[in-house]
């Protein structure tokens, strides 16, 4: 979709009154992985329909390198629910250079973006992320120690092994924990 008249349609059509034009006008967005698409990707992290909302980040996941920076600057500097969209695109980036960023989300303070965090930085794979995501192992949000172990059990290094063991010790009667840590072990042991 190399044609601009193509493009300047999707990107007005973010503006539409009807919430499925504007999710289906991100979704293609996001398929034509231009970067003029991300301006316009951006300002919809905020629009008051969460599936547009998500659309709009999954667009942004797919364009790429292009929307890192200000996914970041979104990251640092704005509040509420579009630093969780902004983390979901940088999860669906799955880049080196916002492992950084991400350990730094994992003490924010809204714990859905600690989440995020925790998953992209298991997706990416990256090992500088052990050490922050084994401290989040004691989040006090079950779903972000649950997101931990399970990045820590896809990165795959050893040297998350003892914490897993101490976390799972630490989850007494928390069966679904306790098995999330012993998936994470096992994908760990086989690595």
């Amino acid at each position: 979709m190399n044609d601009n008249k193509d493009l300047n349609i999707l990107i007005e059509n973010l503006k539409e009154d009807d919430p499925d034009k504007r999710k289906e006008a991100a979704d293609n967005l996001g398929e034509t992985g231009v970067e003029t698409a991300v301006e316009p990707l951006l300002g919809v992290l905020t629009d008051d329909n969460p599936q547009v909302r998500f659309a709009a980040a999954k667009a942004l996941g797919k364009i790429g390198e292009p929307a890192i920076d200000p996914l970041v600057l979104i990251l640092k500097n704005e509040e509420g629910n579009i630093r969780r969209y902004a983390t979901l695109a940088l999860k669906d980036i799955k880049s080196d250079k916002v492992v950084d960023q991400l350990v730094e989300a994992l003490n924010d303070d809204d714990w859905s973006v600690r989440k995020f965090a925790s998953k992209a930085l298991g997706e990416i794979g990256n090992n500088t992320a052990i050490e922050p995501l084994i401290d989040t192992l004691t989040d006090e949000d079950w779903g972000v120690r649950v997101a931990a172990v399970k990045a820590l059990g896809d990165i795959g290094d050893e040297k998350g092994i003892d914490p897993i063991k101490k976390a799972r010790r630490a989850a007494t009667g928390d069966k679904e924990f306790k098995k999330a840590c012993n998936k994470a072990l096992k994908k760990i042991q086989k690595k």
